[in-house]
């Protein structure tokens, strides 16, 4: 079996400021949407020669994109959101692949999360920059 090479960037418990759902006046409004994002990309975007931002994925212009996106307008579901940032990352040419995971918190009586976890592959990720 031949090994294989790469890399990911990791991003964790970024909390966005969004609007998700829609809750009746006894139901449990969360307090908080965390994103965690995982980004497969080429490993010479890591094992550089040299240092500078010329030569790595430079992640921050993609976070605001996705701040952005998370406070454009009231989404009835968290998988509007998630669409929309699979998108904005594939977008993107050197990321070969996605997972997402939103999540909300509390779900019930002050505790528990709950969410959603996407797994784009290469092929499915290049398709998505196609249709985009």
């Amino acid at each position: 079996m031949t090994p294989t090479n790469s890399a990911l960037i990791e991003l964790r418990d970024l909390q966005l400021k969004t609007d998700i759902g829609t809750y009746g006046p006894n139901d449990i409004r969360p307090d908080v949407h965390i994103l965690d994002l995982t980004l497969g990309i080429a490993p010479d975007l890591v094992v550089i020669a040299q240092d500078g931002m010329a030569h790595v994925f430079d992640y921050d212009p993609l976070i605001i994109e996705i701040e952005r996106l998370a406070a454009d307008g009231h989404y009835e579901t968290q998988e509007r959101l998630i669409t929309r940032i699979a998108s904005a990352c594939a977008a993107h040419p050197d990321i070969q692949h996605i997972e997402i995971a939103l999540r909300k918190s509390p779900v019930r009586s002050g505790n528990g999360s709950l969410g959603i976890r996407l797994k784009l592959d290469e092929q499915t990720t290049h398709a998505l920059r196609v249709k985009s």
